[in-house]
């Protein structure tokens, strides 16, 4: 019995050390974001500190998985251009985004954008997605609303190389894990520690107070134009009914 008891208590004692080892390797990653720039047109810049050792992380690819609200959207065509100047990799879901919708009529949109290693810590990784943000109602006495972003999921993947997965989960996530190949593989989610939960976009916005103004410059705006147009044409145009009778 005293054997059993002891066989029992080391047995205990080396899971113990187990789990100690596998909470000490796998370490909560860092991820940080701000927005760069101004106005309605910014850049989402992300940034991703893995918890674990340089030689781990050796084939594998890192992305960032963020869902955007109505408020924000990307523009498919300029991800296009990017992508075929090596700028950046992203994947849409759904690929198909309707630029001129307002914040009322939109929809959620889900990112997967695949970061580039930093340089200066070898552990870093970062990316920068052009965000737009939509028309939204006219607000009652404040000039802008704020749009929240969420922390994005770490996510990696190592499809060349074999690596023990005891610090992450399986995500179903269905796309490519690099440049170097077309078919999906396994991605993990990262578990990650953001420095904010959430970061805030402030999007100018019209009052209702003003809609009456607007509309009656909108209108003499238009007529203004159209009657500048109009006299341009009458002055310098050649036009006579002769000309149009011989074209009949």
């Amino acid at each position: 019995m005293a054997a059993l008891g002891a066989g029992v208590a080391a047995a205990a004692l080396l899971c113990a050390a187990g789990s100690l080892y596998v909470q000490a390797t796998c370490q909560d990653a860092i991820v940080t974001q701000q927005l760069l720039h101004e106005g309605f047109h910014r850049d989402l810049l992300m940034k991703v500190e893995l918890g674990i050792m340089e030689e781990d992380i050796g084939g594998c690819t890192v992305a960032a998985r963020t869902r955007l609200p109505p408020g924000i959207y990307v523009d498919p065509y300029e991800l296009a251009s990017l992508q075929q100047h090596n700028l950046t990799k992203v994947v849409l879901i759904p690929d198909a985004v309707d630029v001129e919708a307002p914040e009322y009529l939109a929809t959620d949109l889900v990112v997967l954008i695949y970061m580039t290693p930093d340089p200066q810590c070898s552990r870093c990784f970062r990316a920068v997605l052009p965000v737009h943000g939509r028309y939204h109602r006219p607000a009652e006495n404040d000039g802008e609303v704020l749009v929240v972003l969420k922390s994005p999921e770490v996510l990696i993947c190592c499809c060349d190389n074999r690596l023990s997965t005891e610090c992450w989960k399986p995500s179903e996530v269905e796309a490519p894990c690099s440049g170097r190949n077309d078919y999906p593989c396994q991605w993990y989610s990262v578990k990650h520690k953001p420095v904010y939960e959430e970061l805030i976009m402030q999007v100018p916005v019209g009052l209702r107070q003003h809609g009456s103004l607007v509309c009656v410059m909108t209108l003499l705006t238009t007529v203004l134009c159209s009657s500048l147009i109009l006299a341009a044409v009458c002055k310098y145009g050649h036009f006579s009914l002769e000309t149009c009778s011989e074209q009949k």
